[in-house]
């Protein structure tokens, strides 16, 4: 009895790899390319001001204490808000001709326009908790800010997570 070869299975490439390399990319995919190594340059210019400022919001007067704050009920929460601009500005700065993304910004706006007044206690959660909220959402950018200005050296094709989220806040994804 005589065995039967299996068929021979020709390795393909798809037609998308072999085209990657012989198509010019899309003029909109390059300039957000530029613009996002325009954006590492300038992390990297300013990561001593920015790790100095990741330094403040990571210590004990600002994300242990204004976390506390919150669920404490004190109307200390409200310190949040001058950090949470604080790092905004910041990030603005890296690409001052860019809007920041719609959504961080509404984030921001909403954590930071209120001003305590005794009857937000009645309502605690309702006027805080948008400051938490703000507050998390620009201490994660600057924290991945910081992390990538340090990791990378241009921007890469793969992107990890947190870069990608960078991209996003600069609105070049």
């Amino acid at each position: 009895m005589a065995s039967k070869k299996p068929p021979r299975l020709r390795k393909r490439r798809s037609r998308s790899t072999i085209q990657l390399g012989t198509l010019a990319p899309h003029p909109e995919l390059a300039k957000k390319h530029e613009e996002a190594a325009l954006l590492l340059k300038n992390i990297k210019e300013q990561l001593p001001e920015l790790e100095k400022l990741l330094a403040t919001a990571d210590d004990h007067w600002g994300i242990e204490d204004g976390v506390y704050r919150f669920y404490h009920q004190s109307f200390k929460v409200y310190s949040l808000q001058p950090i949470t601009v604080e790092i905004t500005k910041a990030l603005q700065k890296l690409l001052p001709r860019h809007q920041l993304n719609d959504w961080f910004t509404q984030i921001v706006v909403a954590g930071t326009r209120e001003k305590f007044t005794p009857e937000h206690n009645r309502n605690w959660t309702k006027h805080t908790r948008p400051i938490v909220e703000a507050f998390f959402h620009a201490h994660f950018m600057l924290k991945m800010v910081c992390k990538y200005g340090r990791q990378l050296s241009e921007p890469p094709q793969m992107l990890p997570s947190g870069w990608a989220a960078v991209l996003y806040l600069f609105n070049l994804r």
